[in-house]
C-alpha cells in the first residue's frame, strides 16, 4: 500500500529530491499530520489553549527519558506520558478552581522539571531526548506512517461526529452547557486528540516548533474566513501546502535547512500575505 503511495507522490512531485524514498515517507507523513494539526489548531486559538500544547511537547523529554531508564520503549513511554500530562491538565481545570492557563503552567513547570530532573542522572538518556529538540521527520519510519493513518482515520472519524459540539465548546463553555452538551467530556477528548497529535509533531518540528505547526495556519485561515468550517478548510489548505512546499525547499541545495523550520517559515509568510490582503480589504 505505501509503495503506490510512493510511487503517486514521485509521479505528482517530479523532482530529483522527490524519488528519493525517505523524502516520499517525509511528505506522506506530512500530508497525514497537517490536517490534523490544522484542524486542532483552530479549536487551540478559539479555546486560548496554545500552552496547552508547549506543555505536552515539553513533557516529551521525561517520556523518553522515562523510557530509558525503565527499558522500554521510549517513544511508547513518551506519548503516553504526554497523553496523562495532558488529561491532567483538563482534570485540574474542571475539577479545581484553577483557570485553564494557571493549570497549564503549572503541568507546564512540573512536567519540565521532572523531565531535567531524571535526564540529568542520565546522559544517555540526555543525548537520546536532544533529537526531540529539533525533530526530524526524515528520519519517520513505514511504522510511524501507519500508526499515522490509524490516527488519522480515528481523529476525522470522531470530529465529523462531535464537530458542532466542538465548535460551541470553543465559542462559550458557558452557552454550551445551556444547550446541553457535556462540556467536560469533549474537553477530555480535545485534550486527548491534541496531546496524540503533539507527539508526532514533536518527530516532525520538534519540540521548539510544536505550537508554531498548530497555531499558524489556524491564525492564518482566520485572517479569510467569516464562519467556523471556512476557517477550518482553509487552515487545512495552508498547513498541507506549507507541509509540501516547506519539505521540497529545505532539500533544495541553496537552502538546506532543517524541514520541521522550512515548514513553519512558509506557513508565516502565508500568514504575513493574508494579513495584510485582510488588512487591505478591511
Amino acid at each position: 500500500m505505501l509503495d503506490i503511495l510512493y510511487q503517486i507522490i514521485s509521479f505528482i512531485f517530479p523532482f530529483d529530491v522527490m524519488q528519493q524514498r525517505f523524502m516520499q515517507q517525509a511528505l506522506l507523513a506530512l500530508l497525514i499530520l497537517s490536517p490534523m494539526t490544522s484542524v486542532l489548531g483552530v479549536h487551540v486559538i478559539n479555546s486560548k489553549m496554545a500552552f496547552f500544547s508547549d506543555t505536552i511537547s515539553h513533557s516529551v523529554f521525561a517520556g523518553v527519558a522515562l523510557g530509558l531508564i525503565l527499558s522500554l520503549n521510549p517513544e511508547f513511554t513518551m506519548a503516553i506520558f504526554c497523553v496523562l500530562v495532558g488529561l491532567l491538565i483538563i482534570y485540574l481545570t474542571e475539577k479545581t478552581r484553577l483557570s485553564s492557563d494557571t493549570a497549564i503552567g503549572v503541568v507546564f513547570s512540573v512536567a519540565v522539571a521532572f523531565g531535567l530532573a531524571i535526564i540529568s542522572r542520565d546522559r544517555s538518556a540526555a543525548r537520546n531526548a536532544q533529537q526531540f529538540i529539533y525533530g526530524d521527520i526524515l528520519s519517520i519510519s513505514d511504522l510511524d506512517i501507519y500508526l499515522l493513518m490509524v490516527l488519522f482515520v480515528i481523529f476525522f472519524v470522531t470530529w465529523a461526529i462531535v464537530f458542532n459540539k466542538m465548535v460551541n465548546l470553543s465559542a462559550d463553555k458557558e452557552i454550551a452547557k445551556a444547550h446541553g452538551i457535556k462540556t467536560e467530556i469533549y474537553n477530555y477528548f480535545l485534550g486527548f486528540m491534541l496531546s496524540l497529535v503533539v507527539v508526532f509533531c514533536v518527530r516532525a518540528t520538534g519540540v521548539l516548533l510544536v505550537t508554531a505547526m498548530l497555531i499558524i495556519p489556524a491564525a492564518a485561515a482566520r485572517n479569510i474566513s467569516k464562519s467556523a468550517g471556512a476557517t477550518i478548510w482553509w487552515a487545512i489548505v495552508i498547513g498541507i501546502f506549507s507541509s509540501i512546499t516547506g519539505l521540497i525547499i529545505s532539500a533544495q541545495n541553496w537552502a538546506q535547512t532543517a524541514s520541521g523550520a522550512t515548514v513553519v517559515l512558509v506557513a508565516f509568510i502565508i500568514f504575513v500575505i493574508n494579513t495584510i490582503y485582510a488588512k487591505i480589504k478591511g
